[in-house]
């Protein structure tokens, strides 16, 4: 199920990924104590088994020794999209800043983009070279846990705000983990979908018929190359009776990315072709189509997702961004999300 070449580009996969998509069966043994699965409606059935458990999303799970509180989970997605929002009505950054690795430049664009307006040290917590760095990511921590400042200072984002306006230790720590978790989220999660609609699109993504639904180019590209291409929940007995290859010790992975190319759900399946969504007035109901998770499940920022991909791919289309050598063939390392790996250049 690896695809045919994209529009004149290629696709290389990681061998682990590869080794998935060369399965035939929708349900499998990854190893001793995990199973795969790739069937639609077994799928929907492990989801809707029990709620998703707080270890299992990567923005909720426990910080400062504690469980994140819904009401502040809650605060947290509303103030995330106030900020996303307020930022894309904004200019854009200069687009030289798009220049260079994807999907890590459209990720630091996105940043500069929606949350320069928070001062430092608040502005340090989703830069990559320091979130890459323990020692780093806890200097940054209590440099912010002592940030001067009213919650309702001037310029500074709703997320940032939530940090200062905490009412204790806990409370503050746990703010400044879910910004950092909350902004990289998003802008990791946006940029690869541009990158990979970028690199699906194609030498001909400048011509006026290709760029005429570019939302319809998005949901293509969530179907081929989605980011968030596995799902995982740890195991139980909610899931055994289920299906006979898991059993109770069994972890479970969910691979979207597989159900999204299988034949029996999809009409060329490895072809990108946007034009499968035009009339469908609502993506996400289509069968087989889990780009961000099920109903009880989707991601807390979908609907930001879409609407942000579209601008940042906007923008740069509008400016031209193409890639920098002749390579032809982009890599898709084994990583949380999956993204092509291609450098570009902003177009004179």
């Amino acid at each position: 199920m690896a695809p045919t070449k994209p529009r004149g580009h290629s696709i290389a996969f990681a061998p682990r990924i590869q080794e998935l998509l060369d399965r035939d069966e929708k349900v499998f043994r990854i190893d001793p104590a995990k199973v795969g699965v790739a069937d639609s409606r077994l799928m929907a059935e492990i989801v809707a088994a029990r709620p998703v458990l707080s270890s299992e999303r990567s923005v909720y799970k426990p910080a400062a020794g504690s469980d994140i509180p819904h009401d502040s989970a809650t605060r947290t997605i509303r103030a995330l999209g106030r900020d996303a929002m307020a930022g894309i009505r904004k200019p854009p950054p200069p687009a030289r800043g798009m220049a260079g690795s994807w999907p890590y430049a459209g990720t630091s664009y996105l940043r500069r983009w929606l949350f320069s307006a928070d001062p430092l040290p608040v502005s340090l917590l989703s830069k990559r070279g320091v979130t890459r760095s323990d020692t780093l990511s806890r200097l940054v921590d209590r440099a912010v846990t002592r940030w001067p400042g009213s919650a309702g200072q001037d310029g500074c984002t709703a997320l940032a705000g939530l940090i200062r306006g905490a009412d204790d230790p806990v409370e503050r720590k746990q703010a400044i983990a879910m910004y950092r978790r909350a902004t990289a989220t998003l802008c990791d999660g946006v940029a690869a979908l541009t990158g990979n609609a970028l690199w699906l699109m194609g030498p001909e993504r400048d011509r006026p018929e290709n760029r005429a639904d570019l939302t319809a180019v998005l949901w293509e590209t969530l179907r081929l190359l989605p980011p968030a291409w596995m799902l995982y929940r740890n195991g139980g007995a909610a899931y055994t009776l289920l299906h006979p290859e898991i059993r109770p010790e069994d972890d479970v992975a969910l691979f979207p990315l597989l159900m999204h190319r299988h034949p029996d759900y999809w009409s060329d399946p490895l072809e990108f072709r946007p034009e499968r969504w035009d009339g469908v007035a609502d993506p996400e109901k289509a069968p087989a189509f889990m780009p961000f998770g099920f109903d009880g499940a989707r991601c807390w920022a979908k609907h930001l997702v879409v609407p942000l991909a579209e601008r940042l791919l906007t923008v740069a289309l509008d400016n031209r961004l193409v890639v920098r050598s002749p390579q032809q063939e982009a890599q898709v390392p084994l990583r949380s999300l999956l993204s092509v790996r291609f450098a570009a250049q902003v177009g004179t």
